[in-house]
């Protein structure tokens, strides 16, 4: 299982307290000779330690390591309680809060132990660096059907050892809600889309800031008003749907707001001429990821969503044999909607400022109509500029269906939830079974905000190994512990506005996420491609989003993107896989600066992790695990510290 422990799922919350057969007896007072015998003791123990820590330090050729711990003393006064101290003493108390303004330039450093490894600046020419959608690398791929713009990663020798540098001026980015409609330019330095998008509302430029109006290609008077007009013909308010995915999202207008009625949208569109959409997006603290629809299955599991989105997505939906569209299938719910607006749509009316022939557009949309039919869709509606169709809620009628009609075929037994590199098929990926026409295949999801604590149909059906309904109560209460251990520890995570992206770098059931739902964050919750079992189905079944990653590769995401990063035994998962280090600079490049890290692992591990950080200027404890400092597992608690780059870099050329 991914972030396993030896005891993976449930860690008791009390232990057994050990009772004396001689507690009524009177205590004696210590004599002389005891007193020099537990002096004696505790001076040696204390020295043998000095020794071991020392030796320790200079062997790994590090800096020391101050371990946050309960403190007990050696002679216990007349007055002690025989209760365990509740206080935790430290060397030093992290500061989670930010303090930089957009005036700020770059902050003085720091320098580490010199034993330690320090990670220089990247040159400011990286600042936006994305290593797997590198559009330098990407030329050097087949332009066909936009497969230079899915994924291709560096070779290990061609990885950056530096630090991903923030650009001069860089500023903390403004609290949720305000940064739906406001960013900063220094943040985003690019007014491209300003000029090409300029009669669509997406982003206007003013002074140092961008604002967002919230339009798009389809819905100039704004997505809030567009997506009344969806409400009018589907049913967004009851809870029935609550997760959504948005191709070709542009901005993320539509699913910025969505968000005020409880839908949470996973938008994804390429890195491409449209410079730095998805960047945009995640600044405005809207959950986006780079992603393209080309040769690969999108890298979330079958049944993940409630409602699909298509605005003039520009993908050609009706060609090669439907894949596109069947790519949606997969991953769209047994009674899920799919949304369409743009062209085709409504052409007798948009034809000419489309500049479209009749005969052309009205080709198109019947080619989708058909892709559609054959997939057993079934069109709900169409008015004005949008059109929606509805997937079946099995596929009973289905397969008669299709004993008449095998274009495409169904896919053969395979794994449907696999989507890490994945060929896309032109085969229709089968819905579980049902016993009627009337149930839902796969299972009855609960409406929300329900869902996030019923049972996923995918465990109550025994269909994830090793994983039963006992396992996610237990999973639930762990995490509702751990959590509010973290905000003890760490009181900024529990302060409205602190922190807005997150992510959950091994989220196996979502307990971390699901116990955050009530503060205004979302959580990008990963499901490492290496775990032992494939959880991300039931996770999207509660109700929250995520997605695939091995973390032996950079996501499919642009530097900064993070305020706060969570890991729980990730480190212990890639031993032996890739390189700690490695791992750590893509924390670096992904983290906000003055954003957080949370790392759950082995206190050898951990040692590890700390020596990294320290090179790159990372502020750092370790500290107890919220059982206790027995536990051999500890928590590291980081912030990152604020840099930029200077205000004048000249770029090198190699």
């Amino acid at each position: 299982m991914a972030g396993s422990n030896p005891t993976p799922y449930y860690t008791p919350t009390s232990k057994p307290t050990p009772t004396s057969h001689h507690s009524s007896l009177p205590l004696k007072k210590p004599n002389l000779y005891s007193l020099i015998a537990i002096t004696f003791l505790c001076s040696a123990f204390y020295f043998t330690g000095l020794w071991q820590s020392s030796t320790t330090g200079a062997g790994a050729g590090s800096s020391s390591v101050v371990i946050t711990t309960t403190s007990l003393p050696c002679f216990p006064s007349k007055n002690t309680s025989t209760n365990p101290p509740s206080s935790r003493t430290t060397t030093k108390k992290l500061d989670f809060t930010t303090h930089h303004s957009a005036a700020d330039g770059g902050a003085s450093v720091t320098a580490p132990d010199d034993a330690i490894k320090i990670y220089l600046v990247c040159d400011i020419k990286y600042s936006e660096y994305t290593p797997c959608e590198d559009p330098e690398r990407s030329l050097k791929f087949n332009r066909r059907r936009l497969i230079y713009r899915e994924r291709h990663c560096p070779e290990k020798n061609e990885l950056l050892k530096c630090r991903i540098p923030a650009p001069y001026g860089y500023n903390n980015p403004f609290k949720w809600p305000v940064s739906r409609d406001v960013a900063w330019y220094a943040n985003v330095p690019h007014k491209e889309l300003t000029v090409e998008k300029a009669v669509q509302n997406w982003i206007r430029y003013e002074g140092d800031k961008f604002r967002f109006p919230g339009g798009g290609t389809m819905f100039p008077n704004g997505a809030d008003a567009y997506i009344d007009d969806i409400a009018k013909l589907i049913n967004l308010k009851d809870g029935s749907i609550r997760t959504a995915i948005d191709t070709g999202c542009g901005v993320a207008s539509w699913g910025a707001y969505l968000l005020s009625r409880n839908i949470i949208a996973m938008s994804f569109a390429p890195r491409d001429s449209h410079e730095a959409q998805v960047q945009f997006a995640l600044e405005r603290g809207v959950p986006a990821l780079i992603g393209v629809i080309a040769s690969k299955r999108l890298p979330y599991p079958s049944r993940a969503f409630d409602m699909a989105h298509c605005s003039r997505c520009l993908i050609p939906w009706g060609e090669y044999d439907g894949t596109y569209l069947i790519e949606v299938d997969r991953v769209l719910r047994p009674g899920g909607f799919w949304i369409l607006s743009g062209p085709p749509i409504n052409w007798k009316r948009h034809w000419k400022g489309w500049e479209r022939t009749r005969e052309d557009l009205y080709a198109e949309q019947n080619k989708i109509e058909q892709v559609a039919k054959r997939l057993c869709w079934k069109k709900f509606v169409e008015k004005d500029d949008i059109a929606i169709w509805q997937k079946p809620f099995n596929h009973m009628k289905c397969t008669e269906f299709r004993n008449r009609n095998k274009n495409p075929p169904m896919c053969p037994a395979q794994d449907p939830d696999k989507a890490w590199y994945t060929k896309i098929e032109t085969c229709l990926t089968p819905l579980p079974k049902v016993a009627s026409e009337e149930e839902v295949a796969g299972g009855q999801l609960e409406k929300w905000p329900k869902r996030l604590h019923a049972i996923p149909p995918r465990i109550s059906r025994v269909t994830v190994d090793g994983v039963t309904e006992e396992v996610f109560q237990k999973d639930s209460q762990l995490w509702k512990r751990r959590v509010s251990y973290y905000k003890s520890v760490n009181n900024q995570l529990g302060q409205p506005g602190r922190y807005r992206n997150i992510l959950d770098m091994n989220a196996f059931l979502g307990g971390f996420a699901a116990n955050l739902v009530n503060d205004p964050v979302w959580v990008m919750n990963i499901v490492p491609v290496e775990a032992k079992v494939n959880t991300l189905g039931a996770i999207y079944e509660r109700g929250l989003i995520g997605t695939y990653q091995s973390w032996c590769e950079t996501m499919s995401t642009y530097p900064r993107t993070y305020d706060l990063i969570h890991a729980d035994s990730v480190f212990t998962l890639y031993e032996n896989r890739c390189e700690m280090e490695d791992i750590m600079l893509e924390l670096d490049r992904i983290l906000r600066p003055e954003g957080s890290v949370i790392i759950r692992d082995d206190v050898d591990i951990l040692i590890s992790v700390k020596r990294i950080a320290d090179g790159l200027n990372w502020d750092s404890q370790i500290v107890d695990h919220e059982d206790g400092p027995l536990e051999r597992e500890k928590l590291f608690f980081a912030v990152k510290t604020y840099s930029t780059a200077p205000a004048t870099q000249p770029s090198k050329t190699t």
